[in-house]
């Protein structure tokens, strides 16, 4: 298995993420490393104040941005979601979605630092 079958297994649409890089897979690959650090930057922790979550919804938008850019479809679909419920004034719902993505985002950092 290389970098790009172990992101499929966990569900990261690899095929549209290199078509909309024109099939470049070292642009691809370079953009992930990229992917990580953002991560790493705009982490969301679960416990979150929720009286004042600007910074959270910014830092998930963040995320968010991109997840979607590179097809990580599990971390992209979930980060939209905690988006829509900070904006909603949900901030319960949101931690709930964060608790649990928080271990599969883990495994996509984890499969793709272990190829950087």
């Amino acid at each position: 298995m290389d970098l790009f079958d172990e992101l499929k297994a966990l569900d990261v649409d690899v095929d549209a993420g290199l078509q909309r890089l024109n099939g470049n897979k070292n642009l691809y690959t370079r953009l992930l490393g990229s992917f990580v650090k953002t991560i790493n930057e705009y982490y969301v922790q679960p416990d979150f104040d929720g009286n004042d979550y600007k910074e959270t919804t910014d830092r998930a938008h963040a995320i968010k941005g991109a997840s979607g850019n590179l097809s990580i479809t599990p971390i992209y679909e979930a980060y939209t979601q905690i988006v829509d419920l900070l904006r909603k004034d949900q901030p319960e719902q949101a931690r709930e979605l964060l608790k649990n993505i928080i271990p599969i985002q883990d495994k996509i950092i984890e499969c793709i630092n272990k190829y950087m």
